[in-house]
């Protein structure tokens, strides 16, 4: 049976897939066909080469999220120290909007630090091969790569929001990606995990689009 949709045109989809965190329903099961229906579309994402090299790792065992809360947690205090850390990151800006978009998301950033390991789902996807011990590794084998399974994984994120279920891309558990891979049992060597996305149930289904400065700062047509 299919999951019920929600009544989103497609730019309304592509403008309110947000990072959910403080939103996320934690004590709502989600079913493994929900993940499946959400997996039917990831999976029509491009890769290069059509190699398809993509695997995804869906974690609902509770001691086993628990571990990989406890490691993210970890990982977001030593981010939080960091200069690129959404705590400091424009914070000096003259934009309130800007800023004051950037304090929000920071308090629900620490609210997900504590949280991880509570959401009923994590996913993390993964993708053939590492860059990060490829002799001579440059720009191109990275990012083909990453290519090769963000949009894939990012599929599945609007997939899950059209369903109305929330989700948030978050990296810093690769800090500790190997003890990672040892505890749910991710080939290591051959398999790099790119994420590691929570997945529940949002409190409400209403979202909006996030305030962006105007796509003018940001583009460049003929010549930067």
């Amino acid at each position: 049976m299919a999951h019920e949709q929600l009544d989103l045109t497609s730019d309304q989809l592509l403008s309110t897939t947000r990072a959910v965190r403080k939103r996320l329903d934690f004590d709502r099961p989600v079913s493994i066909e929900a993940i499946k229906e959400c997996m039917e579309m990831a999976v029509q994402a491009p890769s290069g080469s059509n190699a398809q090299g993509w695997q995804f790792v869906f974690v609902t065992d509770p001691d086993k999220r628990a571990q990989i809360g406890e490691y993210y947690r970890q990982a977001f205090e030593v981010y939080k120290t960091m200069p690129v850390a959404i705590h400091k990151l424009h914070a000096e800006s003259t934009d309130t909007s800007l800023t004051e978009s950037q304090q929000r998301s920071a308090s629900s950033a620490d609210f997900l630090g504590e949280n991880m390991g509570k959401a009923p789902v994590l996913m993390i996807p993964c993708i053939a091969g590492r860059t990060d011990n490829e002799a001579g590794a440059n720009v191109l084998s990275q990012t083909a790569t990453l290519g090769s399974v963000i949009p894939a994984a990012w599929s599945f994120m609007l997939a899950a929001r059209a369903r109305g279920l929330g989700t948030a891309w978050t990296t810093l558990h690769l800090m500790h990606e190997k003890a990672i891979a040892d505890l749910i049992g991710i080939p290591y060597d051959e398999y790099m995990q790119v994420a590691l996305i929570p997945i529940a149930y949002t409190k409400g289904t209403e979202f909006k689009p996030a305030y962006r400065p105007p796509v003018e700062t940001v583009m460049h047509v003929d010549t930067w």
